[in-house]
């Protein structure tokens, strides 16, 4: 029996793009022969990842799941939008959904997380052979409470749990969980139709800010407006501002004569206790992709030889 070295699964594993143990397992096989542990990841179609992983992967699912105080959202590509409604697919996207929930939503990680025989990585590949797409876990995120709980909501769902948009909110409160829960769904669906950028003032980006600011002075110093009156005029826009991107100060979608602070203050009461958000993850589906443009009619014509 050859000795199977890292370096040999290494250098299988460029050439076919295979998994990890799937590559220690051909070697294995193949007495550490190389072409021949080539030529049997060929036979169960797991060398066909390599010549997949150029293409851009913008499609896919955002998966959320949640248990009591813990939340996790990930989102796994693929090449199209058919894929997000394979079966196998899914249920892909559900078992990393599990792996994100009961270990560390660090995508590196996750990838070497054992899933019985096989790890995570290796099953994503497993798919590509099997499926015929690229596919990558392209992130993870995890909110988690002492006391309280986590609710997500999953917009234009394919499966439960699985869909286009998917937002985590944290409540940190010793109140009733089962009231609770429904405030946390109801928060998530705001956050997912009203798309802030922070809890609050204090958590944006001081850039994003500063341009904010900078755009609002330009546009009255055009007008002629003294700097004194400028400055006033800025503070009262950035007002203005925050209300539209702070999740805190946002009018509730739910009761948009309330803002989300007032109507989290109101909740106490139903709930039993103080309430504080203590966090919120909003993922879209293939948002900072750069998507190719493609004409279909043209890619199905030519996969048939038409011209």
């Amino acid at each position: 029996m050859a000795t199977i070295s890292a370096a040999m699964v290494k250098d299988l594993r460029e050439s076919t793009g295979a998994g990890m143990m799937d590559c220690k397992a051909a070697l294995t096989e193949n007495n550490g022969d190389m072409q021949a542990a080539q030529d049997w990841l060929r036979k169960k179609g797991l060398s066909k990842a390599a010549k997949k992983s150029g293409r851009v992967a913008a499609e896919g699912l955002i998966g959320a799941l949640t248990s009591g105080t813990k939340g996790v959202l990930v989102e796994v590509n693929s090449e199209t939008d058919f894929v997000a409604r394979n079966e196998q697919f899914q249920g892909l996207v559900k078992m990393i959904a599990q792996v994100a929930l009961h270990n560390n939503a660090d995508v590196e990680a996750m990838k070497a997380v054992k899933i019985g025989d096989a790890t995570v990585e290796a099953a994503i590949n497993d798919a590509i052979a099997t499926i015929g797409e690229n596919m990558t876990l392209r992130r993870a995120a995890s909110l988690e409470v002492g006391k309280g709980v986590v609710g997500s909501y999953v917009h234009n769902a394919v499966v439960e749990g699985a869909g286009k948009i998917g937002v985590i909110v944290a409540l940190e409160s010793t109140g009733k969980t089962d009231e609770l829960a429904v405030l946390a769904r109801q928060l998530a669906m705001h956050v997912a139709a009203a798309k802030p950028l922070a809890l609050d003032p204090a958590g944006l980006d001081p850039e994003t800010v500063k341009r904010e600011k900078d755009v609002l002075a330009d546009k009255y110093r055009q007008q002629g407006k003294p700097e004194n009156v400028i400055e006033k005029i800025v503070d009262s826009g950035l007002k203005t501002y925050y209300k539209e991107v702070c999740l805190l100060d946002q009018a509730f979608i739910h009761d948009s004569g309330k803002s989300v602070a007032q109507a989290v203050k109101e909740a106490e009461g139903k709930v039993g206790g103080p309430i504080k958000i203590a966090g919120f993850v909003n993922y879209a589906l293939g948002e900072g992709i750069e998507k190719q443009e493609s004409d279909f009619a043209a890619e199905v014509a030519a996969a048939s030889g038409k011209k």
